[in-house]
């Protein structure tokens, strides 16, 4: 077996707020991060030699599994089509639409007149954008109001940093230089005359608001954020009456208006930021609909408000709060107000009319997942949804909400065959330590024994109120096949009980998350749908905070684990204000700069922090290296300790992508890599458990 990287020691002593801490492999951080982010060339010589030097290790270890790689990305790929389209979305006299040609990794964005859907014009075509780069992706394409213009905001490391193109579309023109540094938000005014996008600033955060004439090269600035810890963004209404500011970070929100007709007025703030208090405006006829957690609304209510007064005095009741019934999301139409409630880890949605009849779209399987699909049509009757679940794939729907009649508009179809007779999904409850009950989502085979000798994946998040929805995944089914069950987690820090359940795994209380997952896993355990020892963990993002957690508590429930850019150098990030997300993030975790309290926590769970010698599973570590969201160093720093300090024989594997960031790859085929890695892994794991 070839000797793993041995990463030099440089320890780095801090103090702060009288505490001390070594960090012997802080020299993993290149002082010109900044620049590496937008110039991967960049990268100092060492760190870039010692990343290679574990991707080869990674590469060696995982030798064996090449060509079980190969069939793993061979099955993805069939179950996928290889020429695909979704359904069009009209707008007025065009419907736009999204199509994937033979063999294409990437969308091509069209339209057509909606009389005459033979006739296709393109608007975009991804992968001539690609052709010349290694990663490329686009955040944010939309057309203009008035429907002559396509923007689309593209970038070309995965640092996130966007450049922003407009586009004629009848001559085939770009107007104008390019937006640079954009965060990849952007809106069009309703006259379409001008465009209203975000500014990152050095620390990679959305802190302006700028706007610009189409056809010219002069931007003026439209809206300042002076706090570091709040992101702005920017959108329409879906009227088409205003153009909306807010500001906000993960607790406390602020909007501000600016009226269509006059695009170039100076933005009005509706109701000062208040600690706590989130508020989000949808213009409804003379009206705002105003979602927010003021008054003690958890999981959040409706309000409505006039538009010439929306501020808070002026706001009255139109969907009471229902505790435990947590409010996502709505869209208004011009007769009516559509939301998306959650409740017990399964969705409904919900519609009313402006007298208050009301109805409900509410589905009976044990797990599903039941989404909006938006759309550019204000005054319809039409609402366009998708459903799907683990055994079920996903189906595209309109719906009359009038009539209140469904018409199935697509289906997903899956090339080598898929049968939801073949599967079951199961909901279960584990019962955490302080008495909560736990969510789970299980898929197996139809026919797969419950009784322990099964191989079991078990995924978890829990962070920002984010809710793992339990959709059809393809990838997934490639573990299912071989006899695996495969298992959702869904841990507090997210919202899929309501937005206490996403409290209940923040702040002080983030160690309910760790301790959740270990719950789960071990009710499965008891119900027979694996073995201690015989478990893969996988996490992703602030998800990999769960693994590297769950590394240090309960190693021995697991053969192997999963941490796909993982945020597990908690203390070091949150006491690092340079870095793009730690002040909008101090309301999450807390601030280990200012508040001993919060920084003894966040010590006494975080990964890196943590590790001691102890028997820990065999892991596989996957960065970015332009991740502007958890950096490339996290990983390398958190594998290169975990290796020193491992009582275990098992390997502690690192593979950074060195031409990408938070997404990894993005074409649609080149994507399958790193899932069959990862599918391989977990295989190779319990093989050699």
């Amino acid at each position: 077996m070839t000797t793993p990287p041995v990463a030099r020691k440089i320890p780095h002593r801090m103090e702060q707020l009288g505490r001390v801490r070594v960090d012997e492999y802080a020299w993993m951080k290149d002082d010109n991060w900044q620049e590496v982010l937008r110039d991967p060339s960049l990268l100092r010589e060492d760190i870039a030699t010692h990343l290679r030097a574990e991707n080869a290790y990674t590469a060696d270890i995982l030798s064996g599994t090449q060509d079980l790689q190969a069939t793993l990305v061979a099955e993805m790929k069939g179950r996928m089509q290889e020429v695909e389209s979704y359904p069009p979305q009209p707008h007025g006299p065009w419907s736009y639409g999204v199509r994937y040609d033979r063999g294409a990794q990437y969308p091509v964005y069209t339209r057509h007149r909606t009389d005459a859907p033979q006739h296709e014009q393109v608007l975009l075509d991804m992968n001539a954008c690609a052709a010349t780069h290694d990663y490329f992706a686009v955040a944010t394409a939309i057309h203009s109001p008035d429907h002559r213009l396509f923007a689309y905001a593209e970038d070309t490391q995965g640092s996130e940093i966007y450049r922003v193109r407009i586009k004629d579309i009848a001559s085939g023109q770009m107007l104008g230089a390019p937006i640079d540094n954009c965060s990849g938000a952007f809106t069009f005014s309703p006259d379409a005359r001008h465009l209203f996008w975000i500014w990152r600033d050095d620390h990679g955060r959305p802190a302006r608001v700028y706007r610009r004439a189409v056809g010219s090269d002069t931007d003026t600035l439209v809206y300042e954020e002076q706090d570091a810890g709040f992101f702005v963004g920017v959108e329409a209404t879906r009227s088409g009456q205003w153009i909306i500011i807010t500001a906000g970070n993960h607790d406390t929100s602020e909007t501000w208006l600016i009226p269509a007709a006059t695009p170039d007025a100076a933005p009005t703030c509706v109701e000062p930021r208040r600690t706590g208090v989130m508020y989000g405006l949808h213009h409804w006829g003379t009206d705002f609909v105003v979602l927010t957690n003021a008054d003690g609304a958890v999981d959040f209510m409706l309000m409505l408000a006039p538009q010439d007064a929306p501020a808070r005095a002026n706001w009255r009741a139109l969907v009471a709060h229902e505790p435990g019934h947590y409010i996502t999301e709505c869209m208004t139409f011009a007769n009516w107000l559509v939301w998306r409630e959650r409740h017990d880890a399964n969705c409904r949605i919900v519609m009313q009319t402006r007298t208050g009849d009301r109805h409900a779209l509410e589905p009976r399987e044990a797990a599903y997942d039941l989404s909006l699909c938006g759309g550019y049509e204000y005054d319809t009757v039409a609402l366009r949804y998708i459903y799907q679940s683990p055994t079920t794939p996903r189906q595209w729907f309109t719906y009359d909400m009038a009539q209140r009649t469904h018409t199935l508009i697509k289906q997903q179809d899956v090339p080598s065959g898929h049968a939801p007779a073949d599967y079951r999904c199961w909901r279960l409850m584990a019962r955490a330590p302080d008495g909560q009950d736990v969510p789970i989502t299980v898929l197996g085979r139809h026919d797969a024994p419950c009784d322990g000798s099964a191989p079991l994946l078990l995924y978890g998040y829990g962070s920002y109120g984010h809710a793992i929805e339990p959709d059809f995944s393809t990838r997934v089914l490639s573990l299912v096949d071989r006899g695996w069950f495969y298992a959702i987690a869904h841990v507090r820090g997210g919202s899929e009980k309501g937005w206490n359940w996403f409290l209940g795994g923040r702040g002080a209380n983030k160690p309910n998350s760790f301790t959740d997952f270990i719950a789960c896993a071990e009710h499965l355990v008891a119900r027979g749908f694996g073995t201690a020892g015989r478990i893969v963990a996988d996490g992703r993002s602030a998800g990999g905070m769960v693994m590297g957690a769950i590394a240090n508590m309960r190693p021995d429930l697991f053969a192997g684990i999963v941490a796909v850019v993982p945020f597990v150098d908690e203390l070091n990030t949150m006491s690092d204000a340079s870095l793009p997300l730690t002040p909008p993030e101090w309301p999450e975790w807390g601030n280990p700069l200012e508040d001993a309290a919060a920084y003894d926590l966040i010590e006494s769970y975080a990964a890196y922090e943590q590790v001691r010698p102890r028997a820990y599973p065999a892991i596989l570590a996957m960065g970015g290296l332009t991740d502007p969201r958890v950096t490339y160093w996290e990983p390398a720093k958190w594998v290169a300790r975990l290796r020193e300090n491992t009582l275990s024989s098992r390997p502690v594997m690192l593979r950074t992508n060195m031409e990408a960031g938070h997404r990894g790859a993005t074409g649609r085929f080149d994507s399958l890599r790193d899932a069959a890695l990862i599918h391989a892994f977990a295989i190779w794991a319990i093989e050699t458990a």
